[in-house]
């Protein structure tokens, strides 16, 4: 085990750093962030900075000499890097568990090859796999391999003539192709796995988007209890099947028939996660610092029924947003991600609304909406 005062580093300096650094230096740790970005949220409050590229190998080597362990905020580090580190100093997560995850056709094949439920798809090299692909995939979503996030890389393609044209335009690199499934909702599981191959997930939440970006997070969500027990084992199976160390997200869409199908994994804490930090006795950033340092996990139960909100940097556009409206409702607590320029779809922060019931929350967490995101359309 890892103790505090020891030096932990981060590779990653957003928002899920920050609050891996915040959460890391109450319980008595120091903490070293790498990125490259001189404004980074998390570098900012870190006890050290390495203004450097991941792969900077003075960067990695001054990691390795000071650090006891060291993990991630973001799937597209490379994964190199960590298989570096690793063989100087405890990494969790392994490199070669986020070299799945941060591909979305390796990822689709480990699903597929463990029994996990996925919707039906095709992965394409070139324009004549989308020729040969089954043509049940129309409508579907085409989404490239690697590097996309909050609805980047990807598009809705009618037919194949439309998806030829969009993989041509994404720079003919690595996609897939995915069936356009009918929901009845999405949900997540956040899953922590410790050292000792002890999993403790999190409450399920039921996830609202818009824009294919996170809006509304609601817990516990509104699904069947069942339902919620199958997408805990079934984040809990993933990430033994990874042999996965740390914090792991997993979405999935709900079909209208109740059946499960993952959507893609996250290696590392997760945006509809954030409501822990207020409504858990745990909360996710502190469960990664717990896995990092070979701690036993922490409890994961949920306290009070939650809503949270994302912020995005629309909110900003008329100037500062109405912070004293939030701050008139007791419930509610406001997170900032110390980011300095509010750009349309940057998430920029969040708030959660916490109440008696998940109506309750909800109702209060909407009305806040209305007017700290007057640009979401009703």
């Amino acid at each position: 085990m890892i103790f505090p005062d020891a030096m932990l580093g981060m590779l990653g300096g957003g928002q899920l750093g920050r609050m891996f650094t915040l959460a890391a230096h109450s319980m008595g740790y120091r903490v070293t962030v790498l990125d490259p970005d001189p404004l980074s949220p998390a570098g900012a409050v870190a006890d050290v900075h390495l203004k450097a590229a991941y792969q900077d190998k003075e960067a990695l080597q001054q990691l390795a000499d000071t650090c006891a362990a060291v993990t991630t905020e973001f799937e597209n580090v490379p994964a190199d890097s960590l298989r570096w580190l690793a063989a100087h100093c405890t990494v969790r997560p392994t490199g070669d568990s986020v070299a799945i995850a941060q591909d979305r056709s390796r990822e689709k094949q480990f699903l597929r090859d463990h029994g996990f439920g996925t919707a039906a798809f095709a992965l394409i090299e070139s324009e004549a796999d989308l020729t040969r692909c089954d043509a049940a995939l129309y409508p579907g979503i085409l989404k490239r391999a690697r590097f996309g996030y909050d609805g980047k890389g990807q598009a809705r393609v009618a037919n194949a003539a439309e998806a030829r044209a969009a993989f041509v335009a994404m720079g003919a690199e690595s996609c897939v192709l995915e069936e356009l499934v009918t929901l009845a909702c999405e949900v997540s599981v956040v899953v922590a796995r410790g050292a000792d191959g002890a999993t403790q997930s999190f409450p399920v939440a039921e996830n609202q988007h818009t824009h294919s970006i996170l809006d509304v997070c609601i817990v516990p969500a509104r699904v069947a209890p069942e339902l919620a027990r199958q997408a805990e084992r079934a984040a809990a199976d993933i990430a033994a099947h990874l042999n996965y160390l740390g914090v792991l997200a997993v979405e999935f869409f709900v079909a209208p028939d109740g059946k499960l199908l993952v959507n893609e994994i996250a290696p590392r804490p997760h945006n509809s996660g954030h409501y822990t930090i207020d409504a858990c006795a745990t909360s996710q950033f502190e469960q990664q610092v717990r896995a990092l340092c070979g701690l036993p996990l922490g409890d994961t139960r949920l306290l009070t029924p939650v809503v949270m909100v994302n912020l995005l940097g629309e909110s900003w556009r008329n100037g500062e947003p109405a912070w004293d409206k939030l701050f008139a409702n007791p419930r509610a607590k406001l997170h900032l991600y110390g980011k300095h320029e509010p750009r349309p779809g940057r998430k920029m922060g969040h708030y959660t609304v916490c109440g008696d019931s998940v109506d309750a929350a909800l109702n209060e967490a909407l009305a806040l909406r209305a007017i700290l995101c007057p640009h979401i359309s009703k």
